[in-house]
C-alpha cells in the first residue's frame, strides 16, 4: 500500500467538476508551508449540508435497473465506497466526485414531509418506491437525523410499496417498522455485500459496516419473515470474482430469498478515482485488474449501453454470469420474491374502491 494513503477513505484525491471552469490543485509549496509550521495540509473531515428540496421522489428512467422510482434522504456518501456509481451525481450539487462525494453529505430534512405529499397525490398509483436508488439511505448521518426511519413510519401509515437498498446493520435499528410491514408484503430489503473478505472490504469500503454485520442483518431480517435479496454488486475481476460460489453459499444458509450482481463499470470520473486508488492500494493487481474490467466493456473501462453495461461482455463477464448461474441453482433454488402488495394502499388511499 503507498505511504500517502489516506486512511477511512475511498478516494483517495479530489477530481476536477467537470461542470467548472476553473479547477485548483494543492502545490508542494503549501504543502511544504504546512510541514514547516506543524499544520494539517488537509483536515479530512465530514461536512454536513442541509437542503432544501422542492420534490423527493424520482422516477428512474433506467431500463437497466429494477426499480421504477427511487427517494434519497442524502447526497454524497460517507461510506466512500470507491467504485460507486452515485459519486459522478455529486457533480450536479457543485462538489467533486473524488473525496468530496465522501466528505460533503447533504441531507433532506424535509424528505417524510415531501414523500407523503407525492403519495397521497391524486395521480400516485401506488408503484413501490426504493430508498437508496443513488446513495445509502443509513450511511452513519442516519444514526443521528432518523431521515430514513421517519419516511418508513410515513410508507407504513399509507402501507404503501417499499424497497430498501443498503449495505449498512443500522436496517436492524428500524426492525419494528419492517416486520409490520413485511405482514403486509409491502417491503423487500436489498444487503450489498460485495465480499466475505474484511480486509477486502475496508479498501473497497472504509466506512460500510463489517462483514460479520452485514451477514448478522441478512439473518436477523430473514429471522423476522422481510424478504432479503443480496447485491453482489459490483463483481470487479481478479478481486471479488471468485467469491461468488462461496458468498452465496454462505447467504443462502443465512435465509436470503436472492442474489443479484453487476459487472463493475467506471463511468465518469470514477475511472480516474479508481485508477489512483488501485494503484495505492493494490499496486501489484492494478493493472491486471484494470485490464480486466476493460476487457468487460469492450476494451473501456466504461459501457454507457443500456441491455449491456450492468453484465457486460466478453469472456470473463459470461464466466460470471454462468458461476452466478451455477450458485444460484445449487443453493437458492426454489426460493424467490414475492411482487410487493399495493392493494393496501390503494385502497386507504381510496376506500370506495373496496365497494367493486
Amino acid at each position: 500500500m503507498s505511504a500517502d494513503f489516506l486512511k477511512g477513505r475511498g478516494a483517495q484525491k479530489n477530481v476536477h467538476n467537470r461542470f467548472f471552469e476553473n479547477s485548483h490543485e494543492v502545490l508542494d509549496e503549501y504543502l511544504n508551508f504546512c510541514e514547516v509550521e506543524g499544520e494539517e495540509a488537509d483536515k479530512n473531515k465530514t461536512n454536513y449540508i442541509e437542503v432544501f428540496p422542492k420534490t423527493f421522489v424520482n422516477k428512474v428512467e433506467s431500463p437497466d435497473v429494477g426499480m421504477g422510482f427511487s427517494a434519497n434522504p442524502y447526497q454524497g456518501c460517507e461510506h466512500g465506497c470507491v467504485y460507486c456509481y452515485a459519486r459522478n451525481s455529486h457533480e450536479y450539487w457543485g462538489y467533486g466526485a473524488g473525496l468530496d462525494f465522501e466528505r460533503n453529505i447533504l441531507f433532506k430534512r424535509n424528505a417524510p414531509q415531501l414523500l407523503e405529499e407525492k403519495i397521497t397525490s391524486k395521480n400516485w398509483q401506488g408503484n413501490t418506491i426504493v430508498f437508496s436508488g443513488n446513495t445509502d439511505c443509513y450511511q452513519p448521518l442516519e444514526r443521528k437525523l432518523e431521515i430514513t426511519r421517519k419516511c418508513l413510519e410515513v410508507m407504513l401509515k399509507w402501507k404503501h410499496p417499499t424497497g430498501i437498498i443498503t449495505k449498512n446493520s443500522l436496517i436492524l435499528r428500524d426492525l419494528d417498522i419492517l416486520k409490520e410491514m413485511a405482514k403486509l408484503n409491502i417491503i423487500s430489503t436489498n444487503i450489498s455485500i460485495t465480499s466475505l473478505s474484511e480486509d477486502t472490504r475496508r479498501l473497497l469500503e472504509p466506512r460500510t459496516a463489517s462483514i460479520k454485520q452485514r451477514l448478522k442483518t441478512v439473518e436477523t431480517l430473514s429471522e423476522n419473515g422481510i424478504p432479503v435479496r443480496i447485491m453482489m454488486a459490483p463483481i470487479i475481476p481478479s478481486l471479488n470474482s471468485h467469491e461468488i460460489l462461496p458468498l452465496v453459499k454462505k447467504v443462502a444458509e443465512l435465509g436470503a430469498n436472492d442474489v443479484g450482481y453487476t459487472i463493475v463499470r467506471l463511468n465518469g470520473q470514477i475511472a480516474e478515482i479508481f485508477k489512483d486508488w488501485a494503484h495505492k492500494t493494490i499496486p501489484d493487481k492494478a493493472e491486471r485488474i484494470l485490464n480486466q474490467i476493460a476487457e468487460c466493456h469492450g476494451g473501456n473501462l466504461n459501457d454507457s449501453n443500456w441491455g449491456r453495461r450492468m453484465k457486460g461482455e466478453g469472456t470473463i463477464s459470461e464466466q460470471v454470469k454462468n458461476t452466478m448461474t451455477i450458485a444460484k441453482k445449487r443453493y437458492l433454488k426454489d426460493r424467490k420474491i414475492e411482487a410487493l402488495d399495493a392493494s393496501h394502499f390503494l385502497q386507504l388511499k381510496n376506500p370506495q374502491m373496496k365497494l367493486f
